[in-house]
């Protein structure tokens, strides 16, 4: 039976873990100088190496060669603390369900104990935030002056929750969502060294769905990689298991948008109904695909500099798109369906309030706000500009002059009478 990805790439030294460089190398340094404390707390969301830290940790206190950065992995020790193993003298406890007063007193009672044959004996406390106050202040003592051979490593995904006194005696260490230009590489690697073709436009909706957690990611490609046909991971499977809104009806929607045209918008819209996608998830697509587009803008190699993400061809149409939407438009579609968006909470039609967004999107002279008046001005100006372009141009050489007209002669008056002279 086949490991998961996320067990079988689960980093074994600092080295291999990813996007922690702010946490690996003040710990491996510290390590390098012996200058250890005796407790330790790792937060941060799921997913991003916290208890793989915490384990590497220990396995850098007792290895043989150590204290060490990188642990020998030969040793008994090492050994003991692989992947699969564990050691007597390193404790992996759940707060979750060992989190009360009794289970504290417990750890009290059997940490005043040496360890059995490593250098220390090592708790490490997950879900640390799941530990009761009574819990904690039954290890408050055991936390501030513990016996020399004692280490602790909390790790939490909420350390605001952490007893104020037991974080004050830790070294806190962050850790951080994984950046996508740092995650798709590492998941082409892994594609790779499993020898599974993966389309290139996957990698995208596979950080996406994994939200910068490795191991969300890594569960989310073996669950594609584990359906693949001998083809390999392909973008169309990919998007209807993930449930992604297929980018051309997002393309369609926007080339609507730019274009004013309504018909065409809901005809995506019943397009979108007919492919049983979600309306929610249609315009939390779109919303993300006009940040692009903003971003765009903005940053015309975005793609290069990684705030943007996908293959070269939809860069290309994005671009195209962004060109054709003005700034005004963008930042209005995006507030008209990011509310739109929280007023699909709890619906029992988003299909209907799809459409009103729509309504809203194509309609700026219905909306007196500044947004609207923004919108109706860049429009006249896309007019005005396009129709001097259409223009057909003058004929060379210089203007004609106009000739005056002609100076006709006053008319005399008649006199009558004689001449007074």
């Amino acid at each position: 039976m086949a490991l998961a990805l996320y067990r079988k790439y689960r980093p074994r030294t600092f080295a291999e873990v990813i996007g922690q460089e702010h946490v690996t190398e003040p710990l491996s340094q510290a390590l390098r100088s012996g200058r250890l404390n005796h407790a330790y707390l790792f937060s941060g969301p799921r997913g991003c190496g916290k208890t793989s830290s915490a384990r590497i940790l220990a396995r850098s206190l007792n290895c043989e060669q150590g204290p060490t950065p990188e642990p020998c992995g030969q040793c008994d020790s090492c050994r003991e603390l692989a992947t699969d193993g564990g050691s007597i003298d390193v404790l992996e406890i759940d707060a979750a369900s060992h989190g009360g007063v009794d289970d504290a007193r417990e750890l009290r009672e059997k940490a005043i104990f040496a360890p059995a044959k490593s250098r220390f004996k090592i708790y490490v406390i997950d879900e640390a935030h799941m530990v009761s106050s009574a819990g904690f202040n039954a290890l408050l003592k055991l936390v501030e002056e513990p016996p020399e051979y004692v280490k602790f490593i909390f790790a939490t995904t909420e350390p605001e929750k952490v007893l104020g006194t037991i974080k004050s005696r830790t070294h806190h260490y962050p850790f951080r969502l994984i950046p996508p230009k740092v995650l798709r590489p590492y998941l082409e690697q892994l594609c790779e060294a499993e020898g599974v073709a993966v389309e290139p436009a996957v990698f995208p909706l596979v950080v996406r769905a994994g939200g910068g957690s490795a191991r969300d990611s890594l569960s989310v490609l073996d669950q594609l990689i584990a359906g693949a046909g001998p083809e390999g991971v392909t973008y169309t499977r990919a998007a209807a298991l993930l449930g992604v809104t297929d980018a051309a009806l997002i393309d369609e929607m926007c080339d609507a948008l730019a274009a004013g045209d309504g018909a065409t918008a809901y005809a995506t819209v019943d397009r979108v109904a007919e492919a049983g996608h979600d309306a929610r998830r249609f315009a939390s697509d779109l919303l993300e695909r006009l940040r692009d587009l903003i971003v765009l803008q903005q940053v015309p190699d975005a793609a290069t500099k990684g705030l943007i993400d996908g293959p070269a061809d939809q860069i290309e149409r994005m671009a195209a798109q962004a060109q054709r939407l003005g700034p005004a438009t963008l930042s209005r579609c995006a507030d008209i369906v990011h509310n739109g968006l929280v007023e699909m909470r709890g619906t029992t039609a988003p299909r209907l309030l799809l459409e009103l967004i729509c309504a809203r999107m194509l309609l700026p002279g219905a909306d007196d706000s500044t947004g609207g008046l923004l919108q109706r001005l860049e429009r006249m100006e896309r007019r005005l500009t396009l129709a001097g372009t259409d223009a057909p141009p003058a004929a060379a050489g210089p203007a004609p002059v106009a000739s005056p007209p002609p100076v006709r002669p006053e008319p005399v008056p008649a006199t009558t009478g004689a001449d007074p002279g």
